[in-house]
């Protein structure tokens, strides 16, 4: 941030009204009429004041039929993140202990007008359930899943590992972190039939058509040469096996994502499926499947690829 945009952040949160709304809308996504009966304020001024957050992109909003409602921007840059939280860790006002407390109230109001359902139609994956988190639904699907011997390159701490091994025979992890395999070597501790190494994804070292399913979980994100680490993970499939990969879309936020160490800008559909095709597969899927909903609306692309051949269909536990 520039001296200028810092000026702005700072005159913005210099207000208390303006600090008490965005306190609010951190903890709960909230309408004007909300706010308005919380903080004891009218309409009008909450509007005024909900506008200058959001022009300082402090809040995001969405439409719900007649209704907006306002929610706290994760994706504020870490500067600005950390100023908000600088602010809101040290205030000690009676105000902000009044607003929490009347919060639940117009919550419980709300849910007596519509059910929970109702009022997140259109953003449910945004919001808390008893119970209902992606994690959860994950893991009530996989028992579906055929028992395969996986490769799992670029595979991080295991969390995917963690959800498919007990569906899985085999399982071999490859990270090029010593640090990241080793976090993964304790999550994955009660699992015998796991197996991680560390290794380069452009040279895995295993045998020619020993697995049934390899995933790159954006992986390719990481790739020197991702035709390489493709060519690499074909050549571990058995025929009829499956690749699973995940990728950003192409984009042009480079300053974005250089912290995460990314060494590509993504691809294009087209070029994601050129590159399975010059590694001998056959291509099944591939598009995008999520776009992220905060700035800089990252796109997500999947790819599920064949390998050419007949599948065995049965195999013995090893």
């Amino acid at each position: 941030m520039d001296l200028q945009a810092w000026s702005d952040c700072l005159k913005v949160l210099a207000d208390p009204t303006r600090v008490r709304l965005l306190a609010l809308v951190e903890r709960e996504e909230l309408t004007v009429a909300e706010l308005a009966t919380i903080t004891h304020l009218a309409q009008p001024r909450v509007s005024t004041h909900l506008a200058k957050l959001r022009e300082a992109a402090l809040v995001v909003d969405r439409r719900s039929g007649v209704s907006a409602y306002y929610r706290f921007n994760d994706a504020l840059e870490p500067a600005e993140a950390a100023l908000w939280r600088t602010l809101r860790d040290g205030a000690n006002d009676p105000l902000l202990r009044q607003d929490a407390e009347r919060l639940p109230t117009v919550l419980a109001a709300r849910a007596s007008d519509q059910n929970w359902a109702d009022s997140v139609a259109g953003d449910m994956e945004r919001h808390y359930s008893p119970g209902r988190t992606w994690e959860a639904l994950a893991r009530s699907a996989l028992p579906l899943v055929e028992p395969l011997d996986v490769l799992d390159i670029a595979s991080g701490d295991g969390l995917m590992a963690e959800m498919l091994a007990p569906h899985s025979r085999r399982y071999l992890c490859i990270d090029a972190s010593s640090k990241v395999i080793a976090a993964a070597r304790e999550r994955l501790s009660k699992y015998a039939h796991v197996e991680l190494r560390e290794g380069d994804m452009h040279a895995i070292q295993c045998a020619d058509a020993a697995f049934d399913l390899v995933l790159l979980m954006h992986a390719l994100t990481y790739a020197e040469k991702p035709a390489k680490a493709l060519a690499e993970a074909a050549r571990a499939l058995r025929p009829g096996g499956r690749l699973l990969a995940t990728c950003l879309a192409k984009h042009e936020h480079q300053a974005a994502v250089e912290p995460y160490g990314h060494l590509n800008l993504g691809f294009t559909e087209k070029e994601l499926r050129k590159l399975a095709e010059k590694a001998g597969l056959e291509v099944r899927v591939c598009e995008v499947v999520a776009k992220e909903k905060r700035p800089p609306h990252f796109e997500v692309i999947s790819l599920i690829a064949i390998k050419p051949g007949a599948a065995v269909t049965e195999r013995k536990r090893g």
